[in-house]
């Protein structure tokens, strides 16, 4: 369990030339870098132009597609560059990430609450002065998506030379047009930066998750404008991903110890992510609401609420208690003292808590939330879902390669963490 280790590890030179291959290898990430983006336009013209049913592409379905436009590029520019604004002049929070898998451990400034703030603020100001349209946002939102699928191409190509020049890359044993393809896409630098800006984690936390945010609440704003009123359906979904979102940036220093920020290259792959990916198919069920009014029963809110919050507990809590362990051992967990396993790294492994019934809990939490948010849209289509649909096997193959990564870290005390932990996600069934 990489994401649990005690912090007394001492950084440690990474393997040369032992990379190991993930995604299918070269045929993989060529297919990824093709059908991640094609889904993400099917999507939008499922919810925009069909209601939310999925439908066989035809010539009338292929002309209805958007086209990437200045003015899309302008906002996505401006709202980028806004973001690094805030990023460099508001004050922050010094913090020391973890040893990561080049063995450096980097700092970090955090103002990403801070800067949420503001720019819920900005956005309300052009909302109340009419510079802004929530209607205007759903026009635009098809030139958005392919215009942010551009600039990922772009930018992926950015930091395919930029990470090459990286004392730490390790190429992949492959030659020619495949390692080309595999490094574009898997990406040949752990952490880049431009002067003090860590350009993933600001991608992934400032543009990524606010973005998310605020493309879900102009969708609010845009059912506002049309209907006069706002559903109750999507006054659960503004509550639950604003909530989540608010919690991600008072917890920021918890990303310190993901798997994205430690052990995953920067590369085409979390580039799309964060351009394109969260910002545009984590707020689909707000765009769905925009056309549709499931009508919300009281037994079916208490329902969505209590996966909600119960969701967010297993994970918010799960991840603390890992947090806390590795910054203060001793801390007690539900009243105990913690149980770990001394490893021969000299490192702790947790197994108390949260950690002692599944040895990743907190993708249960996050499951039970993407559920709730999925469920506020009722069951006439799948669209809205599309979020639990892919975050299912995503989560299940994170926890699996983190698996096959432990094992190869800590050997024989990992077969004695799985014996002592045997359920992966969810107790008792998996």
């Amino acid at each position: 369990m990489s994401d649990s280790i005690s912090s007394a590890e001492q950084p440690i030179a990474p393997a040369k030339n032992q990379a190991h291959l993930s995604f299918g290898g070269p045929i993989g990430a060529f297919a990824m870098m093709t059908l991640l983006p094609a889904i993400t336009i099917y999507l939008w013209a499922s919810v925009h132009l069909h209601g939310g049913a999925f439908v066989w592409p035809s010539r009338e379905f292929f002309g209805a597609l958007p086209a990437p436009s200045a003015s899309a590029l302008a906002w996505i520019v401006g709202f980028i560059a806004f973001q690094g604004l805030l990023d460099v002049v508001l004050p922050g929070r010094e913090y020391t990430g973890a040893p990561q898998r080049d063995g450096r451990r980097r700092t970090y400034r955090l103002n990403g609450f801070a800067s949420l703030l503001v720019t819920l603020a900005v956005l309300a100001v052009l909302l109340r002065t009419g510079t802004l349209h929530g209607a205007s946002a759903v026009a635009l939102l098809g030139p958005l998506l392919v215009t942010s699928i551009l600039l990922a191409y772009g930018f992926g190509a950015f930091l395919y030379v930029y990470g090459r020049r990286d004392p730490s890359y390790e190429a992949p044993h492959l030659r020619g047009i495949s390692r080309v393809a595999y490094d574009y896409f898997m990406g040949t630098g752990l952490n880049p930066r431009i002067g003090r800006v860590d350009l993933k984690m600001f991608m992934e936390s400032k543009v990524a998750m606010t973005g998310w945010l605020v493309l879900t609440l102009l969708m609010a704003h845009a059912e506002y404008e049309k209907t006069g009123t706002l559903s109750l359906a999507m006054a659960l979904v503004c509550l639950f991903q604003a909530f989540y979102t608010f919690d991600f940036f008072w917890f920021e220093e918890a990303m310190l110890s993901t798997w994205d920020i430690n052990h995953e290259n920067y590369g085409f792959m979390l580039c799309f992510a964060f351009l394109t990916w969260m910002p545009f198919n984590f707020s689909l069920q707000s765009q769905y609401l925009v056309y549709a009014d499931p009508q919300l029963s009281l037994p079916a809110v208490i329902g969505l609420v209590t996966l909600n919050f119960g969701g967010y507990y297993i994970f918010r809590s799960s991840n603390l208690q890992k947090h806390r362990f590795r910054s203060a051992p001793g801390t007690k967990i539900w009243g105990r003292d913690p149980d770990y396993i001394e490893t021969q790294r000299g490192t702790c492994l947790l197994a108390s808590g949260w950690w002692g019934l599944a040895r990743h809990a907190n993708y249960l939490g996050d499951l039970m939330m993407a559920l709730a948010w999925c469920m506020t849209c009722g069951v006439s289509h799948l669209a809205p879902y599309f979020y639990f649909i892919y975050f299912t096997p995503l989560l299940i193959d994170r926890e699996r390669r983190d698996d096959k990564h432990c094992a190869r870290k800590y050997g024989a005390d990992w077969e004695r963490y799985r014996a002592r932990v045997k359920w992966r996600i969810l107790p008792f069934v998996y």
